[in-house]
């Protein structure tokens, strides 16, 4: 897949695309893709980084890294992406200039999106001006129910299956292992210290099971209250791993949520249970749900 991040280092042809943020790459999201695809025309899709409504000021709790989105975008057979900085200069473009700029520049024959789908300086373009310019336009099906917002509302609650149903995969978890207290070497049980950029999404505090780089993982989250903590910590215990993570990309699934974060009357009874997670997360099952409803 080709990432290029202005539309002059692409050379034009016939291409199909698909516009917007796509943040979490979720069963919708893949419906607009397998469109594109579908088209016939090269597969290429037209996003936006840092996401609009956080360059506009407004606070989102992000479902994906640009990196995972990259890496979701080629997974759903998209061919090539134009990753378009989101500032003041493109939020000024007419939708008219937009489309000679970002669409006609690279080849784009066929726009595909939802009905409601809005583009250039106050969003005062849509598919009908797409369409009077001589693009070819695709409404895909939509899937009731899903969207971006209604999985951070899950996540909110816990509920990592709901998630995985909206998304067509489980929630994961994408960051930076970073060195920690070590304490759950002491326990017996390493953990490593995942850190998360500021703006992704987190789901609500508790012990979970889920799986990291082929291996099962329990994986707390919250701030060790049975140790006084008050920074949120991430912290996947990766089952039956050797190795050293520090320093390492980990993208974390979660599969179920085992528990709430809880503090126990000694260290030897946090540990009993620490050993029930492990074996709680030895018997979970990855939530197996459709990418779209195709």
């Amino acid at each position: 897949m080709k990432v290029v991040r202005a539309s002059a280092e692409l050379t034009p042809q016939p291409r199909a695309v698909a516009i917007g943020s796509f943040d979490g790459v979720h069963r919708g999201h893949r419906s607009v893709l397998e469109a594109v695809r579908g088209t016939g025309l090269e597969p290429a899709v037209l996003t936006f980084d840092p996401h609009p409504r956080i360059a506009l000021g407004n606070k989102v709790e992000l479902l994906t890294t640009l990196e995972r989105r990259l890496e979701l975008f080629e997974d759903a057979g998209i061919e090539t992406v134009l990753v378009a900085a989101f500032t003041p200069d493109l939020q000024r473009l007419t939708p008219d200039v937009f489309a000679d700029q970002c669409l006609r520049a690279i080849g784009v024959e066929c726009v595909v999106a939802g009905e409601d789908f809005r583009f250039g300086v106050r969003r005062s373009g849509d598919l009908a001006l797409l369409e009077s310019l001589g693009f070819e336009i695709v409404v895909p099906t939509e899937i009731d129910g899903v969207s971006s917002t209604a999985i951070r509302a899950a996540l909110g609650e816990g509920d990592v299956d709901g998630a995985a149903d909206m998304l067509g995969r489980p929630f994961e978890l994408d960051g930076v292992v970073v060195a920690g207290d070590q304490r759950g070497g002491t326990l017996g049980y390493p953990t490593a210290n995942l850190r998360l950029e500021p703006d992704l999404a987190c789901p609500q505090y508790g012990i979970y099971a889920g799986s990291a780089v082929g291996h099962r993982a329990a994986v707390s989250i919250g701030t060790n209250p049975h140790y006084g903590g008050m920074e949120r910590r991430i912290e996947p215990y990766l089952l039956d791993y050797e190795g050293d993570l520090l320093g390492q990309r980990l993208v974390v699934e979660l599969w179920e949520r085992l528990r709430d974060e809880a503090v126990f009357e000694s260290e030897q009874a946090l540990v009993e249970q620490i050993a029930r997670d492990v074996e709680a997360t030895r018997g979970a099952r990855r939530p197996d749900h459709p990418t779209t409803d195709s």
